[in-house]
């Protein structure tokens, strides 16, 4: 493994970057307060714009670890984030990553998380050396399981009552790309 930490990653129509003090309005306004866009997450809807500037400390504070990995998604368009994309778990041994994302739902079907999660997924394989990049999704939540498939991860499974989010106890779709599968295509 190469850790380098969270490098800013530029697509087409995005940035990719560190959280920074300044993004806590636009993050609270465009996705982190909205239940709609937490509906499946694991985490509460934020209430509060100074609860959004502590989650941004904490972030900012684990940026010190090279093995930690969390972006905001900024449309270029606009200047401005609207969603984050991030490594919720991880084992060096086996070189395996598991990706989490959420974006505000104005920006919802317009293929801007398949482009984030793609680069992501480049940067994983390419930067940092993981063998192995997965992701799962509720099974009430199946739009999120498109956006893996357009990035290449195979569905491998559903298991039953397998995670908690917002909605309660739920079967989970688990899928997952090879780093010698990604360089194939």
């Amino acid at each position: 493994m190469n850790h380098i930490g969270t490098q800013p990653i530029e697509t087409e129509r995005l940035m990719l970057r560190r959280f920074r003090a300044e993004d806590a309005q636009a993050m609270f306004d465009n996705w982190a307060s909205d239940d709609d866009v937490t509906k499946f997450m694991t985490w509460q809807s934020y209430r509060r714009v100074e609860d959004v500037s502590a989650y941004i400390d904490y972030v900012n504070n684990n940026y010190l670890n090279n093995h930690y990995y969390d972006w905001i998604i900024e449309l270029k368009s606009i200047g401005q984030p609207i969603g984050s994309i991030s490594a919720v778990n991880m084992d060096e041994r086996i070189g395996w990553v598991e990706i989490g994302y959420c974006i505000g739902k104005r920006w919802w079907h317009q293929g801007i998380m398949t482009e984030a999660l793609s680069a992501v997924i480049a940067f994983l394989f390419d930067e940092v050396g993981m063998n192995r990049v997965e992701a799962r999704h509720d099974v009430r939540n199946p739009h999120s399981g498109g956006v893996m498939r357009k990035c290449g991860l195979q569905y491998e499974g559903t298991l039953r009552q397998r995670g908690w989010n917002n909605q309660g106890v739920g079967d989970m779709s688990y899928y997952g790309i090879l780093r010698a599968e990604y360089h194939k295509k």
